[in-house]
């Protein structure tokens, strides 16, 4: 019978209360994250794309009851370890408790891939290259080989806003797939584990954030047919114009 180590983070500093399920120690210098709640498709999808043998694999979920969340079912399909966020919050509050743990267990790189996005787990490998490079951060677009007036309006107004606010050129307001070096998340003029972040707000902030402080950035393009339409989340547009004004920045903290 395996042997699983679990361990309960209590809340402290910005980083919520979670629980840890190890079902391996740590083998790679990267990490990608799924935050999972309710599907598994990524995680079997994995397998196609041999994940695993470029990062650890990580589930961030919602506490579900789903019966492919079990320990032993996620421990042959490769799963590294499983994350159960047991605080108030969304994917805000899933990436802050898999940010916090990640640095704390020493990998150079975090990869986050987008729940329902199994496509972009073929993207990993070309993620971590160019962390491995020295990007800071890396973002996926659906849209990089496009001109803008062939995105969809919303789409092409949440790019601009996007860019103005990070003074760099980005496609894909909303992209599913993204890389983010230790470096960048450890930084005192970052600060990620903040409570303000409770939704898609963090991976909004993040996308300005690195070269609004001289961090090396850099877009690649993915596909992701399944959402390539989608206006994104609920409540984007309101996150990008108070990430536009500064409201998110360590000195402004919104609460």
């Amino acid at each position: 019978m395996e042997t699983y180590y679990i361990t309960l983070y209590e809340r402290h500093g910005g980083v919520p209360r979670f629980e840890c399920t190890e079902y391996r120690k740590k083998t790679k210098d990267y990490v990608v994250f799924i935050p999972m709640i309710r599907e598994r498709g990524g995680v079997s999808q994995e397998r196609d794309y041999r994940v695993t043998n470029y990062a650890d694999l990580v589930i961030c979920d919602e506490g579900s009851a789903d019966s492919g969340m079990r320990d032993s079912c996620l421990a042959k399909l490769g799963v590294n370890s499983l994350l159960v966020k047991r605080d108030a919050g969304k994917q805000g509050t899933r990436l802050r408790a898999g940010f916090w743990w990640a640095l704390q267990r020493g990998y150079r790189g975090i990869i986050t891939v987008d729940e329902n996005s199994e496509e972009c787990m073929r993207n990993v490998p070309h993620v971590i290259e160019k962390l491995a490079d020295g990007y800071d951060l890396v973002q996926g677009s659906r849209f990089a080989k496009e001109k803008g007036m062939n995105r969809p309006l919303v789409q092409n107004i949440y790019a601009r806003i996007i860019s103005i606010t990070a003074h760099s050129k980005f496609t894909d307001a909303a992209s599913p797939v993204r890389g983010y070096s230790s470096k960048y998340l450890g930084d005192r003029r970052v600060q990620p584990f903040r409570e303000c972040f409770l939704t898609h707000d963090l991976q909004a902030y993040l996308s300005v954030r690195a070269s609004q402080t001289g961090f090396r950035v850099c877009e690649i393009p993915i596909a992701d047919v399944w959402r390539r339409w989608e206006k994104g989340p609920e409540g984007m547009m309101a996150v990008l114009l108070k990430n536009a004004m500064g409201a998110y920045a360590p000195d402004r903290d919104v609460r």
